[in-house]
């Protein structure tokens, strides 16, 4: 029987329950092979067929004409490929090494599978359609074994099977728990991991877009409410290798520079020249480290961006100058909204220029945000894009080097929180509505943001931070999970949320430590901040009308612990810098959920509480009130908690006690990390630089890999830079550390690198490069 089936969740089943009537792709009629494009024109829309390798294939459907092959406005890469076809009675079959498409003619349904043979997505009973109101959808089947993860920025637990989501970006002030959705970010991307195998779906849509892995245990779908079905299909086979994927379809992330890395400190707001002073002086008199002091709005004339407010601050060159002598970067926060001023001279171009967003009819829409009523730039249109770069010579003829945007969901002060659906987007000569590019409008300002930048700052990497973005918004900016509120349950959502977005691409990420909102206390700043030490992005910010709530705030004793976990951050910036580095040339995450390194383990699918730094340091906090043990799964291996050097065995859960000053750290036995010196910032080198190595006694072979450059330029490009290829042997006898590789022109601050054994028995002898020697040498 049919309601026994996926057909119970037809979307024309039921016309009472107020879904659109749906029409089904239906039979094949004929198919077309154009070049590289396979065509399949069915009764009710054509669907194109596209490889770009042999692990990546695009399905594209259009109810109403021929698909478009050009809409996206993120894919980076896509140069089709021919493929081996096949045709029998009832199938069509596009074949290669690794990939293989089975489309069934009568109804037409897809079929995907790996080279095992193995099924990565299958339409059975439903398939793939449209509705009456121009929605599209497709319906897959979902396994028993199935658990997804990634969709972006999404509150609640890693595993999302079992939920529903919308992608429509939203600026979401009240307190986020695990039902609130959506918020800032759409990235319409999923993986599924299945007995230790992984693929992934990119559904590059723009319009609104839902998921849904929850109201039936066998089917899942996805939709949107306009546009084409576009999407994606990655083989994996493994987790890594469907992220290195997606990002070679989306892009990755430009390799910040370290300052970007280092400890930045905000609140809403640090309203005057003096207290910013006052809040630089104090961080150097108790000598923590920080690197960045943002300023959130009030630093603005009225609310207008690209102005300071000559009362609060009276020489902002000197106090950018200033600051930059001590080792500190100031970020200012830049909205899209402009304010309605005809004496204000960006207002004046944005009118003279025709650079805003209009209604059909030729009218500027205008909405209600921080400066009162406003324009909004159209970042869809190139000439608008380059304007608003071109503007921001305003802050780097200061000295600023990173921009903080802000609002570009984007938010407007109404009931829909946005801007009117019905606007018109110039798109590039190709006009659509804004409720068909809402989603990519804040990436479009971070792409407009992030050039100006780059081209203005003479070969230096800028910095950006965004609120909002669409999938690839990792090539321009790092993303901040918005306004979060200072509660224990806000530090153990992060978790999650953070290692999402690395799966979704983004791996420069991280919460707002301690909390935006609400009033933050001693032992919740004091634990959290031990987290931002190994998140990606490491702010502290606090709303206005909030206990301020920086490093000292909260008495000597606490203090001490903040400013050690902030130390520790420095300390580890170099293997933190490999890490970067990794995710800058694969796409990977430098904050990974334990599944990533452990794909076969079934007990690290749905752990949320604990995570990866690369493939080899695991981390367990501490997430609730007065908490001093807590349960920690080490995967398989030997583990070493890096504080204490107790020796935990893999494969099991173990009891692990930290008072408040015990972060719980794990390092996998038989391989490495790299530390340095504590400095000021990261405008001071680091000169001292450690590899620690973690012995073992069975018989392992680790490759470490080194990364350093200037952090600061673009001269890595070039060749300016030091890579050193490590192989870590060890066994019964000793250890052995050998520098296989050593690539690159960087002239780094040091000429060695010392070599720490941990752990080493009696019997066991350490060589470096072939000597007993405890140092590495730079050539």
């Amino acid at each position: 029987m049919l309601e026994d089936t996926s057909f119970a969740i037809h979307p024309g089943k039921d016309a009472q329950e107020g879904r659109n009537n749906f029409k089904d792709i239906g039979n094949l009629v004929t198919n077309e092979v154009q070049e590289d494009i396979y065509q399949f024109i069915c009764e009710n829309g054509t669907v194109n067929v596209v490889f770009y390798t042999e692990e990546i294939a695009r399905v594209i459907m259009n109810p109403d004409m021929k698909p478009d092959m050009g809409l996206s406005k993120t894919a980076i890469n896509r140069q089709p490929m021919q493929v081996e076809m096949e045709e029998s009675e009832s199938t069509f079959t596009l074949r290669t090494n690794k990939l293989t498409i089975e489309m069934n003619k009568q109804p037409f349904r897809l079929k995907v599978m790996d080279s095992d043979k193995r099924i990565l997505l299958n339409e059975k009973e439903i398939g793939m359609g449209s509705g009456n109101a121009g929605e599209v959808i497709c319906y897959k089947t979902m396994e028993a074994d199935d658990h997804f993860y990634g969709f972006g920025e999404k509150s609640g637990f890693l595993d999302k099977r079992g939920e529903k989501y919308e992608m429509w970006n939203t600026d979401v002030f009240a307190p986020h728990n695990p039902e609130t959705d959506p918020l800032y970010e759409s990235i319409p991307y999923f993986m599924t991991l299945r007995n230790g195998r992984a693929h992934g779906v990119f559904f590059d849509n723009t319009y609104r877009t839902f998921f849904d892995m929850k109201t039936i245990d066998e089917v899942y779908s996805f939709m949107a409410e306009g546009g084409q079905l576009d999407y994606y299909i990655f083989a994996g086979p493994a987790p890594k290798d469907v992220l290195e994927q997606y990002t070679w379809i989306t892009g990755r992330m430009p390799l910040p520079p370290k300052w970007a890395l280092g400890y930045h400190q905000s609140r809403y707001s640090y309203e005057t020249e003096q207290e910013v002073r006052e809040l630089a002086d104090t961080f150097r008199e108790k000598d923590i480290p920080v690197d960045v002091i943002y300023l959130d709005i009030h630093y603005m004339n009225g609310y207008r961006v690209f102005t300071f407010d000559k009362d609060r601050f009276p020489e902002p060159k000197k106090l950018i100058e200033d600051l930059r002598e001590s080792g500190i970067r100031i970020v200012p926060i830049v909205d899209p909204g402009v304010k309605k001023d005809p004496e204000y001279a960006i207002y004046q171009q944005g009118i003279t220029d025709d650079l805003f967003c209009k209604y059909l009819e030729g009218n500027v829409y205008f909405g209600d945000v921080w400066p009162g009523v406003s324009a909004f730039p159209d970042f869809t249109d190139e000439k608008v894009r380059d304007w608003w770069g071109q503007n921001h010579k305003f802050y780097t003829d200061m000295g600023i080097e990173g921009i903080w945007n802000d609002m570009n969901e984007p938010a407007v002060f109404n009931e829909t929180k946005t801007m009117d659906t019905e606007v018109m987007h110039k798109n590039d000569g190709s006009p659509e509505t804004h409720r068909a590019l809402h989603n990519v409008y804040g990436l479009l300002m971070g792409k407009a943001t992030y050039e100006g930048l780059k081209e203005q700052l003479n070969g230096k990497r800028p910095f950006l931070l965004t609120r909002a973005g669409y999938a690839g918004v990792q090539r321009y900016a790092a993303v901040w999970t918005g306004d979060n509120r200072s509660f224990w349950e806000h530090l153990q959502m992060s978790l999650p949320m953070c290692m999402n977005l690395g799966l979704s691409g983004v791996a420069f990420t991280g919460p707002d430590v301690g909390g935006f909102a609400h009033d933050a206390n001693a032992e919740l700043l004091t634990r959290w901040t031990q987290v931002g030490a190994f998140t990606p992005y490491f702010r502290n910010h606090s709303a206005i009308g909030t206990l301020y709530q920086e490093p000292w705030r909260f008495g000597e004793t606490h203090g001490e612990l903040i400013k050690k976990y902030i130390e520790l951050r420095y300390k580890w910036m170099p293997q933190l810098y490999s890490v970067f580095r990794e995710a800058s040339e694969k796409g990977l995450p430098v904050m990974r959920p334990l599944f990533m390194e452990f794909p076969e383990d079934e007990k690290t699918y749905r752990i949320s509480d604990q995570f990866m730094i690369g493939n080899n340091v695991l981390v367990a906090p501490v997430m609730a009130p007065g908490v001093t043990d807590r349960a920690v799964y080490l995967p398989e291996g030997e583990w070493t908690d890096y504080l204490t050097g107790d020796q935990y065995e893999g494969g099991k859960a173990h009891l692990v006690h930290a008072e408040l000053d015990h972060l719980p750290i794990f390092v996998r036995k038989g391989t490495a990390i790299m530390e340095g010196n504590v400095v000021p910032s990261m405008d001071t080198k680091q000169t001292d630089l450690t590899l620690h190595v973690y012995a073992s006694r069975k018989n392992d072979r680790y490759q470490y890999t080194f990364y350093d450059d200037d952090g600061e330029t673009f001269s890595y490009e070039n060749g300016s830079y030091k890579q050193l290829d490590i192989e870590i042997q060890c066994g019964q006898e000793g250890v052995n550390i050998d520098v296989i590789n050593q690539t690159g022109s960087y002239k780094a601050p040091y000429e060695q690198i010392k070599v720490e054994v941990h752990g080493l028995e009696d019997t066991q002898q350490v060589t470096v490069n072939g000597q007993k020697d405890h140092a590495l040498k730079i050539k």
